[in-house]
């Protein structure tokens, strides 16, 4: 699905528009089989996510098992340490309707017009992790 004429900054950029469209197999056509991703240890799906399959299933999987996710703005530059992508959106808790706002920073490495490693920071992790206990426990008790 990648172009392998397409700019890195452009591979991120697709992969962010594909993420906000919710088009999963579009954002892992973006990323190379055995892609690293390394997300705040803080976070419920923190940590170090070996390939596609391990992202969907633990970070995606983890992020929306509870809440829905709207993307607001993204923001892609190019840079000496790679291609640094800025995410906005709002976390909404299915069980109560609670919602967070959300902001990361993620550093790309791009080779071969695929994503090889995402380093995630997100600006507030223990905020983002208190929110995913409250809509867990919001939605253990309707169920």
């Amino acid at each position: 699905m990648s172009d392998q004429n397409e700019s890195a900054a452009d591979v991120v950029r697709a992969l962010y528009a594909a993420l906000g469209e919710g088009d999963i197999e579009g954002v892992l056509a973006r990323m190379a089989p055995d892609v690293i991703i390394d997300e705040p240890n803080r976070l419920p799906y923190g940590g170090v996510h070996r390939g596609r399959e391990a992202f969907a299933e633990a970070v995606l999987g983890g992020m929306t098992a509870h809440a829905d996710i709207t993307i607001t703005g993204t923001d892609v530059f190019e840079g000496p340490a790679g291609i640094v992508g800025r995410l906005t959106g709002t976390l909404k808790a299915r069980s109560s309707g609670e919602e967070y706002a959300l902001t990361l920073v993620e550093i790309h490495r791009v080779e071969n017009g695929l994503v090889q490693e995402i380093d995630v920071y997100t600006k507030n992790p223990e905020g983002v992790a208190e929110f995913f206990a409250h809509a867990e426990t919001g939605a253990d008790q309707e169920g």
